[in-house]
């Protein structure tokens, strides 16, 4: 087998669509493993001193979370759209590289927005702990980073939804 036909192999246009869907699910995903564990960090010692306001430390924890489901819906967008959970349909390379460059904005701003979710719901942590009845700001500024996920994944989903053969 010639480098060549490995090169044809390895870049089909199945395998770059199917990259882009591992990419949106694993890059979102750890973006929102760092968040939430950010969070989790900044809530035990809260939580430490005063166990009541466990409610209010989970909402804020559970914020950055959500870019790991958004990269998770584009990835099974991306599979279901190119066939993998059904009847394969062929791709060129041109279609795969198009899959893929549809996960990116998911896969990115999924990772940098989860992240960045995290730091500020460890400040609202620290909001929480000193001023209890002052969560719903926290839970607003946090939210204001998940605007550009959710920006992201419409971006995402569009090229996917209209995507055609």
């Amino acid at each position: 087998m010639t480098f060549a036909e490995i090169l044809n192999m390895i870049f089909s246009g199945q395998n770059l669509a199917v990259l882009g869907a591992a990419l949106a699910a694993t890059l979102a995903g750890i973006g929102s493993a760092k968040g939430v564990g950010i969070v989790g960090e900044a809530s035990s010692a809260m939580l430490q001193e005063d166990p009541s306001k466990f409610g209010k430390a989970l909402l804020l924890q559970a914020l950055p979370g959500t870019q790991g489901i958004y990269g998770l819906v584009a990835a099974f967008m991306i599979l279901y759209k190119i066939g993998l959970l059904g009847t394969p349909i062929e791709l060129t390379v041109a279609q795969g590289a198009y899959f893929l460059m549809a996960s990116v904005p998911i896969a990115f701003v999924g990772l940098w927005s989860g992240i960045a979710q995290g730091r500020v719901a460890a400040s609202g942590i620290s909001l929480v702990s000193k001023r209890p009845g002052e969560a719903i700001k926290a839970v607003t500024s946090a939210a204001l980073v998940e605007t550009y996920a959710i920006f992201a994944l419409l971006v995402t989903l569009l090229a996917i939804i209209f995507f055609k053969a």
